[in-house]
């Protein structure tokens, strides 16, 4: 056993064992989660005041009545 370790060790520095890659990739998707919720949340908040356009599912989900087909 003991060369077994041995010849891990001094294999590729930069290897890594599946529960670090788990921890990382966890780590990664969380931060990637936290960025797109950031960026929802000013979204929302850009909407709310009038400062972007909004595309059309927005307009939809914010102002229904843009969409009334039955005045026509």
């Amino acid at each position: 056993m003991g060369a077994e370790a041995e010849k891990r060790e001094s294999g590729n520095p930069s290897s890594m064992t599946k529960a670090q890659f788990l921890a990382w990739k966890r780590h990664k998707d969380d931060d990637a989660s936290a960025r797109r919720a950031e960026a929802a949340r000013k979204r929302a908040e850009d909407i709310a005041s009038g400062t972007v356009q909004m595309n059309g599912r927005e307009l939809f989900a914010h102002e229904p009545w843009v969409f009334d087909n039955t005045l026509y």
